[in-house]
């Protein structure tokens, strides 16, 4: 994967990042016919971190690509999606995931990053993309009939279309936009484990369960045909909120999770502590694309990770990215290429205020998950008075991915806390 020089020729596509969401536009992209080449800056391809949700919006893309079956070997799909308090872990609502599968056509699934990772790369090697390790890409410049990348070590490549899918830290996104990352002040620890670690801690193996709390939550399920067990733990870092550089260690998470239920705090100590993700996201812009040079992913749209879709918003930037452009293919006269620029343009105005939806409810749910005192149980009385079947707030996001704005379906209406009935006792 790595030669000492490039392959001969030019592509049609350059892709900066090999993660999830380079790979599988390459793939998209591939299967129309286009030279693609990714560029990743390690010296192999590969993905870090634990497991991965991936709902009907994807596994939609994934069977189209022929790739749904293999996702199914690797990942689990789980019965029940189910939120509990995390203080007194009673039960607050849940989606039955078998039910949600038959109202969208495509299972709701979980996998281990890295298998989903490795699907993208087999079936990129498998549709002919050149993929290039050791490349790290430094500038971005506009061309006459492209883009072109500046490397590390001072080579260039150039294409009609350069997609900048390298990330949160994004070189092209710091470039073209020049805006900063934006802090939760929150952290996640992360851990897989064997699931016999976890049988004598009153687990659900085969549910996502969610434990909302304050300033904390904590979500499990199992992985791997159920052979391995995800854990994640997320909590406000009273470090960050002082201005500490340090934050979120493990003496933090420890701190964070004393006060939850057994089932939880018998998890903590499960947690990788030689790693954590601080939760950075940033603010919603309106243009990714400038010039032949597209942001993709988290380059484009980086989310707080609430609403589990953050890998899936890459997977469909391509897939909508690939199918305009095929439609500009088949509109071309015979021997006139299609037109780039179009297809830009049309990707911009549908994915662009899709994402910026995802990202800001995001930011909602996450204020939502953690709140405390009277706020909180407000909160649990709404969420238990909700009908499990009631797909409200999940249609905007789990039919089928649009590829024009009028395609794009409603939001949902949220419900204001205020509009809780307590009893009274609960309340005191």
């Amino acid at each position: 994967m790595n030669p000492e020089t490039s392959p001969a020729g030019r592509p049609d596509v350059l892709v900066v990042g090999g993660g999830i969401g380079g790979l599988s536009t390459a793939y998209a992209l591939a299967r129309q016919g286009l030279r693609v080449w990714v560029l990743e800056r390690a010296p192999e391809f590969g993905e870090v971190g634990a497991g991965l949700q991936v709902a009907p919006n994807c596994t939609r893309i994934l069977a189209e690509y022929g790739l749904l079956d293999e996702a199914r070997t690797l990942g689990v799909v789980p019965e029940n999606m189910v939120m509990r308090d995390a203080l007194d872990s009673g039960e607050l609502t849940r989606l039955d995931l078998r039910d949600l599968e038959r109202r969208y056509g495509f299972p709701y699934m979980v996998i281990h990053r890295s298998d989903l990772h490795g699907i993208f790369l087999r079936a990129c090697e498998r549709a002919g993309v050149e993929l290039l390790t050791d490349r790290t890409v430094v500038d971005y410049e506009h061309t006459e009939d492209g883009a072109l990348i500046r490397l590390e070590d001072g080579s260039t490549e150039e294409a009609p279309l350069v997609v900048a899918a390298d990330g949160l830290h994004s070189v092209a996104r710091r470039k073209l936009v020049g805006d900063d990352v934006v802090s939760s002040d929150y952290v996640a620890y992360r851990a897989a484990v064997p699931i016999e670690q976890v049988r004598d801690n009153g687990v659900a193996e085969k549910d996502v369960t969610v434990y909302v709390g304050p300033r904390c939550h904590f979500v499990q399920y199992a992985l791997r045909g159920g052979d391995m067990f995800n854990q994640v733990a997320v909590f406000r870092s009273p470090k960050a909120l002082a201005g500490r550089a340090d934050w979120g260690t493990p003496d933090e998470l420890d701190a964070a999770f004393e006060a939850t239920c057994d089932t939880v705090r018998k998890g903590i100590p499960l947690m990788w502590r030689d790693r954590w993700w601080q939760m950075l996201d940033r603010d919603p812009v309106a243009t990714w694309v400038h010039g032949r040079i597209a942001l993709l992913g988290d380059a484009a749209h980086p989310p707080l990770q609430y609403m589990a879709q953050g890998a899936i918003m890459a997977i469909e930037d391509g897939w909508v990215l690939a199918r305009h452009y095929a439609r500009q293919a088949e509109a071309a006269p015979a021997g006139v290429r299609p037109d780039w620029d179009a297809a830009l343009a049309a990707y911009e105005a549908v994915r662009v205020e899709h994402c910026r939806r995802v990202q800001t409810t995001a930011r909602a749910w996450g204020e939502l998950w953690h709140l405390d005192g009277g706020s909180r149980l407000q909160r649990n009385a709404i969420m238990r008075a909700r009908d499990p079947y009631d797909y409200s707030f999940t249609d905007w996001v789990y039919g089928p991915t649009a590829l024009q704005p009028d395609e794009e379906p409603p939001m949902f209406t949220p419900i204001p806390l205020s509009s809780a009935a307590l009893e009274d006792s609960l309340q005191d």
